[in-house]
C-alpha cells in the first residue's frame, strides 16, 4: 500500500495521522518548521518556556479517545491539569467576574452584578447545552459533504435560532453588559466576532461546563510531543523542515507530493493541515480547480488575526488567575474595528496568560513566564507596518498591564519577544494573518465551509481550522475525526 501524507503537524494533523495509523494505514506526517504543533509551536528562551498558541484544553475526552483508540492510555504521555477558575474576567471599572464550574459561586457573582440575571443565566445555560448537542455532540465530527447534509440539520439549526448573533442571542436571556461580555466573548477564541457569528457557537460555554478547562503539565508544547509519540509508537513517521512546494495531480488525482529540497513521495491520499487559502492557491494552484477554489476561497471573509507578547520576568504574579480576560473600555466598537477595520484600535481587550500558576516548571524558580495577546485586524483589512506597529503597541501593552495587573512589570522583564500578523502570514502562511482561518459566520459553517474531503480531486483532504466544524483545539480535532472517516472509507 502506497503511503498516505498528512501535511502540517498541528493539533489537526497530530490527530488526522494517529486516526490513520492507528487503523493500519502507513502515514507520514510532514512539517515545514523544526518542531511539530503548527500553532502549538513553543519558544525557549533563557530558561522560560513559551507556549506559542492554544492553551485552553476544553474537551479532554477528545484527546483521550485518540489514545484509546490506539490501544493506549493518555495519561501515559501526558498529565492534564483542572484549571480554577476557568477565566478571570476584569473590566476597567474594577468588576471582577471568576468564572468558574461551580454553580454556587457563579449565581452567587451574577447575582452582584443584576440579581435578575441569576434566572436568566439558567435559561441561557439550557440553550447552550441544547446547542451543544446539537452542534458539538451531534454534528461536530460529521462531514457535511452535500447540501443535503444542511438541509437535514436546517430545522433543528433553525429551532435554536442559529442565524442570531452569539451576542444577540446572550442578551435575549441576561441583562447586565458585564455579563452580556462574559458569556459572549468565547466565540473570538475561534475568530468568531460575537456580534456576527452565529449563536451555535454559545456552545463553547456549555462545552467547558460538560469537561471543565484544562492545562498540560509541561505547557501545551509537552501535549503536542505526547501525540508525536503516540503516533511513531503506532509506527507513524514524523518529518520535520519538510515544507511543501506543490501536488503532483494526473487528471483528478494526487500522485505525489513534492517538497522544496525536490524530493518527490508518492501518496494514496493526502490530506492538508495547512492554511486551507494556501493549500489551493500554492500546492494545487497549477490544477485548473486548485486555482478557482483559491479564487473563491480569497473573497471568504477571513477571521482576525492576533498580536502576540511572549515575555519573562524574574518575578510571579502569585496575584494573576491563569487566564485572564482584560475588557477594555469599549466592547462592540472595539470587536467591530477588529474585524474591518483598515487601521489599530488606540483601546484594546487582552488575554494574559500565566501558566506558572498552574505549572511553576514553565519558568526559573521565582520567576514567571506569560503571554499576552490582543485582537487585531488582518492583514487584507489593515495592511500594516508592523515593524513600526508592533513595538508601539507592544509599549502600550506592557504600560497598561504595569499600571492594572502586574506593578513592577518593566523592572522585572527578563525577555520578551512579539508576534504579529505578518508573522501568522510569513511563518504559519495564514492567508492574510488570519489567525483561525475563515470567519466562523453561519454561510462559512458547515456545509458552506471548505469539505473535509474535496469535491473535484477526490484523494485530497483537509483537516483543521480551515474546514468542518472550524477552529479551536476541539473543533480542529473534531476535523481530524470527520475526515479520518472518509479518509478510511476510501482507502478500504
Amino acid at each position: 500500500m502506497k503511503q498516505t501524507i498528512v501535511i502540517g503537524a498541528g493539533f489537526g494533523g497530530l490527530a488526522l495521522a494517529i486516526r490513520l495509523q492507528a487503523a493500519g494505514i502507513p502515514t507520514t506526517l510532514l512539517e515545514s518548521r523544526d518542531k511539530p504543533g503548527g500553532r502549538a509551536y513553543v519558544y525557549e528562551d533563557r530558561g522560560f518556556t513559551f507556549d506559542a498558541g492554544p492553551t485552553v484544553i476544553t474537551d479532554p475526552s477528545a484527546i483521550e479517545e485518540l489514545f484509546t483508540l490506539a490501544g493506549k492510555r493518555l495519561k501515559d504521555y501526558v498529565e492534564l491539569m483542572p484549571v480554577t477558575p476557568f477565566y478571570r474576567l476584569c473590566w476597567e471599572d474594577g468588576k471582577v467576574f471568576d468564572y468558574a464550574n461551580d454553580q454556587a459561586a457563579l449565581e452567587s457573582q451574577i447575582a452582584a452584578f443584576n440579581p435578575n440575571d441569576v434566572a436568566g443565566y439558567h435559561r441561557f445555560l439550557d440553550y447552550s447545552r441544547a446547542v451543544f448537542a446539537e452542534g458539538y455532540l451531534k454534528l461536530g465530527a460529521v462531514p457535511f459533504l452535500s447540501f443535503r447534509d444542511m438541509l437535514r440539520a436546517g430545522p433543528q439549526l433553525a429551532r435554536l435560532q442559529a442565524w442570531r448573533s452569539v451576542y444577540d442571542k446572550v442578551s435575549a436571556y441576561v441583562e447586565d453588559e458585564h455579563l452580556r461580555q462574559a458569556f459572549s466573548f468565547h466565540s473570538l477564541l475561534v475568530g468568531g466576532n460575537p456580534f456576527s457569528t452565529s449563536s451555535i457557537y454559545t456552545l463553547i460555554h456549555a462545552l467547558e461546563r460538560e469537561w471543565g478547562v484544562w492545562f498540560p503539565r509541561g505547557g501545551t508544547g509537552a501535549l503536542v510531543q505526547g501525540m508525536v509519540k503516540l503516533f511513531q509508537d503506532l509506527g507513524g513517521t514524523l518529518t520535520l523542515n519538510a515544507q511543501v512546494e506543490r501536488l503532483e495531480t494526473v487528471d483528478n488525482q494526487v500522485k505525489a507530493v513534492h517538497l522544496v529540497n525536490g524530493q518527490r513521495l508518492e501518496a494514496a491520499a493526502v490530506a492538508s493541515n495547512a492554511d486551507v487559502v494556501n493549500t489551493y492557491a500554492r500546492l494545487l494552484g497549477h490544477h485548473p480547480h486548485g486555482a478557482a477554489t483559491a479564487k473563491k476561497l480569497k473573497r471568504k471573509r477571513m477571521s482576525n488575526s492576533l498580536f502576540v507578547l511572549y515575555f519573562g520576568l524574574d518575578h510571579h504574579h502569585t496575584q494573576l488567575a491563569h487566564h485572564t480576560v482584560c475588557f477594555g473600555p469599549r466592547y462592540k466598537a472595539l470587536i467591530d474595528e477588529i474585524f474591518s477595520a483598515d487601521t489599530l484600535s488606540e483601546d484594546f481587550s487582552l488575554y494574559l496568560h500565566a501558566p506558572c500558576v498552574t505549572d511553576p516548571s514553565l519558568a526559573p524558580p521565582g520567576c514567571g513566564s506569560y503571554y499576552v495577546l490582543a485582537p487585531v485586524p488582518h492583514l487584507g483589512n489593515a495592511p500594516l507596518d508592523w515593524s513600526v506597529e508592533g513595538p508601539r503597541l507592544r509599549d502600550r501593552i506592557f504600560d497598561y498591564l504595569e499600571a492594572r495587573y502586574m506593578p513592577g512589570l518593566r523592572s522585572q522583564l527578563v525577555t520578551h519577544r512579539m508576534f504579529t500578523p505578518e508573522d501568522f502570514r510569513d511563518t504559519l502562511d495564514a492567508w492574510q494573518g488570519s489567525a483561525f482561518s475563515l470567519e466562523p459566520i453561519l454561510t462559512q459553517s458547515a456545509w458552506f465551509r471548505p469539505h473535509n474531503r474535496d469535491s473535484v480531486v477526490d484523494n485530497l483532504y483537509l483537516v483543521g481550522a480551515g474546514t468542518h466544524p472550524g477552529a479551536g483545539v476541539p473543533g480542529v480535532i473534531g476535523s481530524a475525526k470527520a475526515t479520518a472517516q472518509l479518509m478510511l472509507k476510501d482507502l478500504a
